[in-house]
């Protein structure tokens, strides 16, 4: 299996940098949706297979099971077929249709719909695939917000490339999920650039810095727990966005630079432009473009859908 895992290898990294045009700012995007399945998860899906696989936790028969309905479901989905693996995706009914379409082509998905006590779903699902480990042995929990290997990828992958790419770099904006694209990239660019501020974006209603919880209208940002992965010390300041910011930034980001992103880049750009603690001028900035917006056309592109979720969420109704 590692020889199949090593022939699309060089489909994941190394993924172009552009140079945006942002007033009083030098920003640059990394466009990570370059990669094997269309997202940054292939990172943290290809080491945690590979490392799983190289430990003999995994083999031909075993059943890859996470819960997660997107990108790093797709991502598993995509490298367990290269394997011959069976994959579980374990999601709830906020799961984006696109994603769910593309996961139900390709793997078992199971659908968790008892709300748990944060208002979401990912506590409950969560149980599900400790559940489904406890009645199959031959089962392998990828554990996406606890394993290190998921930190990892981003620390010997993401974060070398921008440390190779930059020789000044002042400020990253990440938006935050299960915490490992952050800790890893920031602990690598630290070690070069230990005077770089590392931005977190995040979006209302998720937990991961303590806020209130509240129904999210979006996927790929925020979470429904603290991740056991996340480093808080390599965190300089954390901005949340709300989810009209987010669609206006996904909106900017296609219209002033031609980029169509998801949910976490239109966040991070909206937050890098309105971000006021800049400490020099023109100073040296990236973010991150998980990946495309062609699963959110649904939402954050379908103008219906935004005036929908905008008075729903004004008055506290919940979609």
């Amino acid at each position: 299996m590692l020889s199949n895992l090593n022939e699309i290898r060089h489909l994941i990294g190394n993924t172009p940098l552009k140079k945006l045009s942002v007033q009083n700012l030098s920003v640059y995007a990394k466009l990570e949706y370059n990669n094997f399945s269309g997202s940054i998860k292939d990172r943290a899906a290809f080491n945690i297979l590979f490392e799983a696989i190289s430990d003999g936790l995994v083999n031909k028969n075993s059943r890859i099971v996470e819960s997660s309905s997107g990108n790093f479901a797709i991502a598993l989905m995509s490298i367990c077929k290269k394997l011959g693996l069976k994959f579980t995706s374990v999601v709830d009914p906020n799961i984006n249709k696109g994603y769910e379409h593309l996961l139900r082509l390709g793997c078992d998905v199971q659908v968790v719909d008892e709300i748990d006590k944060t208002g979401g779903y990912l506590l409950n699902r969560i149980k599900k695939v400790q559940q489904i480990c406890e009645e199959d042995s031959s089962a392998f929990w990828t554990n996406q917000y606890a394993n290190p290997n998921n930190y990892l990828s981003y620390y010997q992958g993401l974060g070398k490339e921008i440390c190779e790419s930059f020789d000044e770099l002042d400020y990253i904006f990440i938006a935050v999920s299960s915490g490992g694209t952050i800790t890893g990239t920031a602990k690598r660019i630290k070690e070069k650039f230990p005077n770089v501020k590392v931005i977190a974006v995040d979006i209302e209603g998720s937990v991961i810095f303590r806020i209130e919880p509240r129904k999210r209208y979006v996927s790929g940002l925020g979470a429904s727990k603290v991740p056991d992965i996340l480093d808080a010390t390599l965190i300089d300041d954390v901005v949340i966005v709300s989810h009209e910011e987010l669609i206006n930034g996904c909106r900017e980001l296609l219209i002033e630079q031609s980029i169509f992103a998801g949910a976490s880049s239109g966040a991070s750009y909206y937050a890098l432009k309105k971000y006021s603690k800049y400490d020099k001028d023109k100073p040296e900035v990236l973010f991150l473009c998980p990946d495309k917006g062609y699963t959110y056309l649904d939402t954050i592109y379908n103008d219906n859908w935004v005036k929908k979720m905008q008075t729903s969420f004004n008055e506290g109704v919940i979609l």
